[in-house]
C-alpha cells in the first residue's frame, strides 16, 4: 500500500534517486536536508541539479537533523523513514570532530527521542550505516582461522609496510566481512556511523519501529558531488583527469574498497525500507568484490580514453584501512536482491555522466593541506 516516507538528508546522491525509486512505486515523499554547500554550493535552487532533481517528485524542507523543530515538521504523517543525512568523509572526520558527532550522533539521538516521546506514526526506521563501522575487516590465517587485525601502525607504514599484521600470525588473507564481524572503527567517521546504528538498532523496537541497518560499502555513480573532496577517489580522480593533473596514488596502490553502483544501493534500500522480511535486519549492501586503487585508474583511463601522469606516492593517511569487500550473503538472503552492476560497467556510466558536467575545482588540493598540517597525512 502506499506509504509516507521521510528520507533525512534526501536531498544527496542517494536521497534522490531513492526518492524517485518510493514515489515510482505509488509513495509519498519528503525530504529534509540542510543543503550544505560542501555538496549543494552556495545558492542550492541554482547551483544544485541534486535539489532541482526533486522537482515534482518530493516535498522538501530545508533543516537538519540537529533541530527538533525541524525532525518534527518532516516526521508529520510519515511512516517510514530512511535516515541518510550525515556527516561523511573519514579523512575530514578526524579534524572536525564536534561536528561530525554533532549531526551523525546528535541528529540521530534527537530523531529517537522525539519517536520515544511524541506521537508519531512511523513504522519502520532505516539507518544508512557504514562499512566504515568494521575498521580492518575479515582476514583468514594461515591454518584457517578468522582474525579482525588491529589499526595499523603509523610506523609500519612510515616503513612502507601498508600491510595488516596480527601479532603472533603469519601472512593474512583477506575474505569477505560478513555482519557478525567484530566492529572496531578507526576513523571519528566510523566511530559515529557505529553509535548511529546502535542507537536505531537498540531504540527503535522499544517504542514499537522496526528498525533496519544497512551498512553500505563505498557507492558511486551518475550524481555523486565532483566538488566535494571528500565523497571518494572515482570523483577526485575523474577531475584531475579532467584537468589533465597528474594523479597521486597514496600507499602502493593495492589497497583496494568495494566499490558498490548507486542503482544497486537504491534498490536495496527500497527493499529494505518495504519488505517485511528486512525487519530487524543489519545487512551490508555491496558488489562482493574488492577493487584496487590501481584498477580503479585504468579502469577510468579506459573510460575516459585518455591518461594523465601517475605516481604511487607511498603517502597514506592516518585512519584509513588497508582492504574491504562485503559477505552480500545476508542481502541476498534479507532482500533477495544481488547487485547487478559490475564496476567496469559502473564506471562507463559514471563517465559518460561525468563528461556532460562542468569542469570545477574538487578542493582535493585543499583538504590534503588540511590533513598534512594536523600530521594526518604522511
Amino acid at each position: 500500500m502506499p506509504e509516507h516516507v521521510l528520507i533525512t538528508g534526501g536531498a544527496g546522491f542517494i536521497g534522490t534517486r531513492l526518492a524517485r525509486r518510493f514515489v515510482d512505486a505509488g509513495h509519498t515523499v519528503t525530504v529534509l536536508d540542510s543543503l550544505i554547500p560542501q555538496v549543494h554550493g552556495d545558492d542550492p535552487q541554482t547551483t544544485s541539479p541534486l535539489l532541482r532533481s526533486l522537482d515534482g517528485i518530493a516535498t522538501v524542507i530545508e533543516g537538519t537533523v540537529t533541530s527538533v523543530d525541524d525532525l518534527r515538521r518532516a516526521l508529520q504523517g510519515a511512516q517510514i523513514v530512511v535516515h541518510l543525512a550525515a556527516e561523511t568523509g573519514t579523512g575530514q572526520s578526524m579534524y572536525e570532530i564536534d561536528r561530525y558527532v554533532e549531526a551523525n550522533v546528535g541528529g540521530t539521538a534527537k530523531l529517537l527521542d522525539l519517536l520515544a516521546n511524541e506521537s508519531h506514526t512511523v513504522g519502520r526506521l532505516v539507518i544508512a550505516s557504514s562499512r566504515s563501522i568494521y575498521g580492518e575487516g575479515a582476514y583468514r590465517t594461515d591454518d584457517g582461522r578468522l582474525v579482525y587485525p588491529a589499526h595499523r601502525a603509523d610506523a609500519d607504514m612510515a616503513a612502507g609496510d601498508f600491510d595488516v599484521h596480527a601479532p603472533g600470525e603469519g601472512e593474512l588473507t583477506l575474505v569477505p566481512t560478513d555482519e557478525s564481524a567484530k566492529l572496531h572503527p578507526s576513523s571519528v567517521y566510523g566511530i559515529t556511523k557505529q553509535m548511529q546504528e546502535s542507537l536505531i538498532m537498540t531504540v527503535a523496537p522499544t517504542i514499537g519501529i522496526e528498525p533496519v541497518s544497512l551498512r553500505y560499502q563505498n557507492v558511486y555513480g551518475p550524481g555523486q558531488s565532483l566538488k566535494n573532496p571528500y565523497t571518494g577517489i572515482l570523483s577526485i580522480f575523474s577531475t584531475l583527469i579532467r584537468q589533465g593533473k597528474p594523479i597521486n596514488i597514496f600507499e602502493d596502490g593495492l589497497e583496494s574498497r568495494d566499490f558498490v553502483y548507486i542503482d544497486d544501493v537504491v534498490e536495496s534500500t527500497f527493499l529494505a525500507s518495504t519488505l517485511p522480511a528486512a525487519a530487524g535486519r543489519t545487512i551490508n549492501v555491496g558488489s562482493g568484490v574488492a577493487t584496487t586503487v590501481n584498477e580503479v585508474v585504468d579502469a577510468l583511463f579506459t573510460a575516459f580514453g585518455t591518461e594523465v601522469p601517475t605516481t604511487v606516492t607511498g603517502n597514506y593517511r592516518l585512519g584509513d584501512i588497508r582492504h574491504n569487500v562485503a559477505d552480500t550473503t545476508v542481502l541476498a538472503d534479507a532482500l533477495g536482491y544481488s547487485p547487478r552492476t559490475d564496476f567496469r560497467t559502473g564506471v562507463t556510466r559514471f563517465v559518460e555522466w561525468v563528461l556532460e558536467e562542468p569542469v570545477e575545482e574538487s578542493g582535493y588540493e585543499r583538504s590534503l593541506k588540511e590533513m598534512a598540517e594536523r600530521s594526518l597525512l604522511k
